[in-house]
């Protein structure tokens, strides 16, 4: 009974070690803040003003990654939970808080860690005596300015979410696992669910795909990124914390997935797939300069369309439903609420087909890449 409870303690364990990053803004600034009024006073701003509605900024904001999760506002303050910052400097290896990021006098988030002055722009954690080098557009690509910025192993909003899923995923077919054993024909519960979940995986991806002979190799694989995405299109659907973080729509992740498609593919091509690459049957020899070149850009392109697929539907119905939630502010009257709420409402409902839908598109892709790849031709 207790080797049974261990995944759960285990998990507990780690929430309540989480506990110390939840924190209340600080009302009482101290001499190394400086306040959202005093930066508006630097430009010239009434503090006092309220702020224009700015709809791209709200969007961006919400399907961007972050170091902290906004939770509520209390009494004019926010209620967040903050994330540790992992850094590798030229000081070496620096943790702390996001909380300790503040306001400068020209508005960046800021940090003095250990001596070192750090920036915060768009997510990117910049050295600030570079960051101040650098031009508004190295700024913005600035996750490829390597010369200016520390190592971030940060756990942000994305990865969090990652690491949660992960959880989730490893306890469901643990269920699933202890389920079938103490009963392994008539499966209860969490496992009669998931059963013919998997049983779909199998018969209606793996099989037609990759073949009676080679298909099981690969279930392990075709099954992880199935659920893994699925559970991760749900977390983005939900508003609210520890969830909201909008992981499949990122275009890094999306890349990452894809790329691992692509180098399971490579790994597993025989010699018809490789020889229809550089010796395309029925193509006159003078021909290769030119086939060769299209077959390998092909190689390319099918992981390349993996990657936009997912990141583009998914970034697309958060920003939709972003954007008929902002009318309410545009108009800036209850009476379009509503019309945007009904809409909202079936957006929502849509958005959760599309997350098993997307699950569903890029686990079928993969299967028929391998597929294409390990496929034996009958030679005449």
């Amino acid at each position: 009974m207790v080797i049974s409870n261990k995944p759960l303690q285990f998990l507990f364990a780690a929430i309540v070690a989480c506990i110390p990053f939840v924190g209340f803004a600080n009302p009482a600034v101290d001499s190394t803040h400086v306040t959202t009024e005093a930066v508006a006073e630097h430009h010239g701003e009434a503090a006092h003003e309220e702020k224009e509605f700015n709809a791209t900024e709200l969007i961006n904001s919400h399907i961007g990654d972050a170091h902290e999760f906004h939770i509520a506002d209390w009494g004019g303050h926010p209620i967040s939970f903050y994330l540790p910052v992992i850094l590798w400097t030229n000081n070496g290896l620096e943790i702390f808080s996001s909380e300790k990021f503040h306001h400068d006098n020209e508005g960046h988030h800021v940090v003095d860690v250990n001596g070192q002055e750090l920036v915060r722009y768009k997510e990117v954690i910049f050295y600030k005596d570079k960051f101040e080098t650098l031009t508004e557009e190295e700024r913005k690509n600035g996750a490829f300015a390597f010369d200016a910025r520390p190592l971030d192993f940060s756990i942000t909003k994305n990865v969090f979410s990652m690491l949660m899923s992960t959880i989730i995923l490893f306890l469901l077919f643990l269920a699933v696992a202890r389920s079938y054993k103490k009963n392994p024909k008539a499966p209860k519960g969490i496992a009669g669910f998931l059963e013919p979940l998997v049983t779909f995986v199998r018969d209606e991806i793996a099989r037609p795909n990759i073949g009676e002979k080679k298909y099981g190799k690969y279930m392990p694989y075709l099954l992880t990124i199935f659920f893994f995405i699925w559970i991760n299109n749900l977390i983005g659907l939900i508003p609210f914390f520890p969830f909201s973080s909008n992981l499949t729509g990122n275009i890094y992740f999306t890349f990452v997935m894809a790329f691992i498609t692509f180098l399971v593919t490579t790994f597993s091509g025989n010699k018809d797939y490789w020889g229809h690459i550089f010796n395309t049957p029925g193509v006159p020899f003078w021909l290769a300069p030119i086939m060769v070149p299209v077959e390998i850009i092909g190689m390319l392109t099918k992981p390349f369309a993996l990657m936009i697929r997912l990141f583009a539907n998914i970034t697309a119905g958060h920003i939709i439903i972003l954007s008929l939630v902002s009318l309410i502010f545009i108009f800036d009257t209850v009476a379009v609420s509503p019309i945007s709420g009904a809409f909202v409402l079936f957006m929502s409902v849509l958005e959760m087909l599309v997350a098993a839908l997307q699950a569903y598109v890029f686990t079928l892709l993969s299967a028929l890449f391998i597929g294409q790849a390990v496929a034996e031709h009958d030679h005449h």
